[in-house]
C-alpha cells in the first residue's frame, strides 16, 4: 500500500461510517479486487468505520451454468427458485465472501464475514417483479423490511470490517435473495452512515445515454427523482439506493467506476473527481461534511 495519501490526508474521514457496495468488474479482476482491499484497509487504519456489502451475480450465473441449472431474469431481477437460492447462498457466502475476507485479512485481523441472515441483520418479505404493468412471481427475491444493526455495530466498535452477503431472513424463516445495491443502501441508512459508495462498471450516471456520454457529476435527491423513470438495467437499483439513502439521512452517496484501481480511496478523498455524487436536497455548498453524523442507539430499524 505504498504511494497513497499520508494518514493526515485521511483525517477528515476519521470516525465516519462508510458503507461500500462492492461488485461488478472489481469482483472478477484479481488486480482490482486487491486494490479495493488495500483501500478498505487503509481507510480502516485511518479510523474510518468501514462496512462492505458485496454482490456476486457473475459468479452465481457461472455456478448455475456449471450445475446445469437454468437461470433467467424478469423485471431486471434473477428469478430465484429454492434450487437457485441454494446456489446463491453457497456462492455468496462460501466463495465470494471468503475470497474478499481473506484478502482483507492479509493485512491484519480485520474482516468478519456475515450474511443478512446472521443475527437477523436483514429481514425481508417476498418481492414481486413488474412486467408490462403486471406483478409477476420471481421466487425467493425479497424487499428489506427491517435492519438490525446490533451485531454490525459491535463489530465496528471492536475495530472490525463487516463484510455482508445480501441474503435476508423472512418473518417465517424463509431465505431471500436481495439486490446488493438495495441492501447496501438500507444498511447505510440504519447505521446513519456518513457516506454510501456504490462501485459499478460505468464512469457514473450518464446525463443522456446513449446520445451522450456526459456524466452527471453532482445532483440532489430531488434531481435524481426526475431522472429515475428513464433509467433501466443495473443502474436503476444503484441510483434508487443512493437517492433513498440520502433522503433518509446519509450525508452523501457516490457512484464510482469500479474498473479503475483505487477508485474507492480516490473518490472519498477527492469527491469532485470522477463518478456521480448524490446529495440531500438541503445539502451544504461543499457537497460533503467534515465530521461524522451522530449515531442512533443500537437496535432494529424498520424500512419503509
Amino acid at each position: 500500500m505504498n504511494g497513497f495519501p499520508a494518514p493526515a490526508a485521511l483525517e477528515r474521514l476519521r470516525g465516519r461510517t462508510v458503507v461500500v457496495k462492492f461488485g461488478g468488474s472489481a469482483m472478477v479482476d484479481e488486480e482490482l479486487t486487491r486494490a479495493f482491499a488495500d483501500d478498505v484497509v487503509r481507510l480502516r487504519r485511518a479510523g474510518v468505520r468501514m462496512v462492505v456489502v458485496h454482490g456476486g451475480g457473475p459468479q452465481i450465473s457461472a455456478q448455475l451454468k456449471r450445475l446445469g441449472i437454468g437461470s433467467h431474469f424478469a423485471a431486471g431481477l434473477r428469478v430465484t427458485t429454492p434450487e437457485t437460492m441454494d446456489v446463491v447462498r453457497m456462492v455468496l457466502s462460501g466463495k465470494v465472501q471468503r475470497r474478499l475476507v481473506g484478502l482483507l485479512n492479509e493485512h491484519g485481523p480485520y474482516a468478519v464475514g456475515l450474511t443478512g441472515e446472521d443475527a437477523h441483520t436483514l429481514v425481508a418479505e417476498r418481492r414481486y417483479g413488474e412486467v408490462g404493468g403486471e406483478a409477476v412471481d420471481i421466487g425467493l427475491v425479497g424487499n428489506i423490511t427491517k435492519v438490525d444493526t446490533t451485531f454490525v455495530r459491535m463489530l465496528l466498535d471492536h475495530g472490525h470490517i463487516p463484510v455482508i452477503s445480501p441474503v435476508a431472513r423472512g418473518e417465517s424463516g424463509e431465505v431471500y435473495n436481495i439486490n446488493a445495491d438495495t441492501a447496501a443502501g438500507a444498511i447505510a441508512v440504519a447505521l446513519e452512515a456518513g457516506t454510501l459508495v456504490v462501485l459499478t462498471d460505468v464512469a457514473g450516471l450518464y446525463a443522456h445515454w446513449p446520445e451522450s456520454d456526459r456524466i452527471v457529476e453532482r445532483l440532489t435527491a430531488g434531481d435524481l427523482d426526475l431522472l429515475l423513470p428513464g433509467l433501466d438495467g443495473g443502474m436503476l437499483p444503484k441510483m434508487e439506493a443512493c437517492g433513498n439513502a440520502v433522503r433518509a439521512g446519509v450525508r452523501t452517496a457516490r457512484v464510482l467506476d469500479g474498473r479503475v484501481a483505487h477508485a474507492l480511496l480516490t473518490g472519498l478523498l477527492h469527491p469532485g473527481r470522477g463518478g456521480t455524487t448524490v446529495l440531500p436536497d438541503t445539502a451544504p455548498e461543499n457537497g460533503d461534511t467534515e465530521s461524522p453524523p451522530p449515531l442512533r442507539p443500537t437496535g432494529t430499524v424498520p424500512v419503509s
